[in-house]
C-alpha cells in the first residue's frame, strides 16, 4: 500500500515567550493528515527561514540548532522504514502510534508459545493427549535453543520471523539436533501453528512460511509377513512375560489399534455390531477418530484369555498392557527367538494389520482406513504402495482375463 510523508518546521508567533522567542514546532503529514507538535526549541523570529525551515546564519547557535532539526527529520524517515521493514502498513494512525509510543508491547516469540502450551495442557484429557502435550513442549525448546543458537536471544518479536528465520530453523534442527527430514518437518509443523495463531489474530501481516515448501519425504512402513506373523503367534516363549507382551502385540496386529488405543480398551467398548457378531466400538487417542473394528477370532480369544485377569476386572481394561517402552524392549527379544529380523516394534502391529491381514486378503481400501481410524484415504493408500504381493496377484487375474481372449 502507497504511502506519503511530508515534514515541515515552522514557527508560532503566538505563543511568544516574554524574552520575544517564538517555539519551532514539527508537522509530519501522512496520508494528507497532519501530526504537529512542539520540539521544544526556540527562536527569534527574524532569525527564522520561513522557506528553508531552518535558523538563518552561520554562527554556532544556527548551527546548532539546524543540526538538531536535521536529526529530527532523520528520525521520522528512520521510523517510516522500520515500519516497512517490519511489514507495518503505514496509515496516519499506525504512524501516530509509533511516534508517540503509544503502541503496544511487542508480541514475543516465545511467550505466544508458552500460552499455547499452557492451554493445550489444560486440556489434555479433554481434547488432547499427553504426548500431543509433550511433543508441543519439545517443539517450544528446540525453538529456544535455535533462537540462542542463532541469535544469543531467549525471544524475539514476533514481527522479525521471515522466510530466513523458517529456513534457517529447519537447517539446525537438521544439523544441530540430527533430526531426519520428516522429523524437522514435524517440529516446524508444531512451530507454524504458533505463528498461524498470530496471523489469525492480527499480529503478523505478513506469514513467513510463504514459500516454504512443508512436504515429508516418502517412508515405507514395515510390516511383518504372514509367515513371520505365524512364527510369533505360534511360539511358546516359555516365560509368562514375553507370551504376555506376545499377546497384546497380536492383538493389535488383528485389530489395528495403536499402543495408547490398546492401553486405553475398556471391556464397554466392546459390543455386538450389525452382524451380530462382537465389534470394538473406540475413539482413536491420537485423532479422536472413531473406530469400529469386527473382531476376528485371534483377537477375541485373546480378550477371552485375559478376561479374569486380576488387573482387568479391577480397572475395566480389556488387556493388562504394559508401558510402552517396556513392550518395545520384550518384542525386540521375540524378533530374536523367533529370528526375525526387522526392528520389531509395537507399531508395526498396526502396520502389519493394514497389510498383511487386510489389504492383502482382499479387505477394500474404504473399510481399513475406516478401521484404522484415518481421516482421508490418501494415509491408507500408502500401505496399498507397498504390497508387491497384491500387485503380483491382481495381475495374475488380469492375464488371466487376457489369456483367455
Amino acid at each position: 500500500m502507497e504511502h506519503r510523508i511530508s515534514i515541515l518546521f515552522y514557527i508560532r508567533k503566538s505563543k511568544m515567550t516574554k524574552d520575544k522567542l517564538t517555539p519551532i514546532y514539527l508537522r509530519i503529514t501522512v496520508n494528507g493528515q497532519r501530526l504537529e507538535q512542539s520540539i521544544l526549541r526556540y527562536v527569534e523570529v527574524a532569525r527564522w527561514g520561513v522557506t528553508a525551515g531552518r535558523v538563518k546564519g552561520s554562527g554556532a547557535e544556527a548551527r546548532q540548532l539546524n543540526a538538531y532539526l536535521d536529526t529530527v527529520t532523520s528520525k521520522v524517515y528512520k521510523l517510516e522504514r522500520e515500519m516497512v521493514q517490519d511489514g507495518i502498513v503505514i496509515t496516519f494512525e499506525s504512524f501516530r502510534e509509533k511516534w508517540l509510543g503509544t503502541t503496544e508491547q511487542p508480541r514475543m516469540l516465545m511467550e505466544v508459545f508458552q500460552q499455547h502450551n499452557d492451554q493445550l495442557a489444560a486440556l489434555v484429557g479433554k481434547e488432547f493427549s499427553p504426548a500431543t502435550l509433550e511433543r508441543y513442549n519439545t517443539s517450544r525448546d528446540h525453538t529456544r535453543a535455535f533462537l540462542q543458537w542463532k541469535y544469543r536471544i531467549t525471544d524475539i518479536d514476533i514481527k522479525k520471523l521471515d522466510y530466513e528465520f523458517v529456513s534457517d530453523f529447519e537447517f539446525w534442527l537438521k544439523t544441530q539436533r540430527n533430526c531426519n527430514h520428516n522429523t524437522a518437518i514435524k517440529y516446524i509443523s508444531n512451530f507454524r501453528k504458533i505463528v498461524n495463531i498470530c496471523i489469525r489474530k492480527g499480529w503478523l501481516q505478513k506469514d513467513p512460511f510463504l514459500g516454504f515448501k512443508m512436504s515429508k519425504h516418502e517412508v515405507d512402513r514395515d510390516f511383518l509377513t504372514e509367515e513371520e506373523l505365524q512364527a510369533i503367534s505360534s511360539k511358546d516363549f516359555g516365560t509368562e512375560r514375553l507370551n504376555h507382551v506376545r499377546d497384546i502385540f497380536i492383538f493389535s496386529c488383528f485389530t489395528g489399534l495403536a499402543y495408547a488405543d490398546v492401553q486405553k480398551l475398556k471391556r464397554s467398548e466392546i459390543a455386538l455390531g450389525v452382524d451380530g457378531d462382537y465389534w470394538i466400538f473406540t475413539s482413536r487417542q491420537k485423532t479422536e477418530t472413531k473406530s469400529r473394528i469386527p473382531l476376528l477370532p485371534f483377537a477375541a480369544a485373546i480378550i477371552e484369555k485375559y478376561k479374569d485377569y486380576p488387573v482387568c476386572l479391577h480397572s475395566g481394561k480389556v488387556l493388562p498392557v504394559l508401558s510402552n517402552q517396556k513392550m518395545n524392549a520384550y518384542l525386540k527379544e521375540i524378533a530374536d527367538v523367533c529370528k526375525i529380523h526387522k526392528n520389531l516394534t509395537f507399531h508395526m502391529a498396526r502396520h502389519t494389520f493394514a497389510t498383511t491381514v487386510t489389504l492383502s486378503n482382499g479387505v477394500p481400501m474404504e473399510s481399513v482406513s475406516k478401521m484404522l481410524g484415518h481421516k482421508n484415504l490418501k494415509t491408507t493408500q500408502h500401505y496399498a504402495k507397498i504390497l508387491d504381493r497384491k500387485v503380483s496377484e491382481d495381475m495374475k487375474v488380469l492375464r488371466g482375463k487376457f489369456g483367455n481372449q
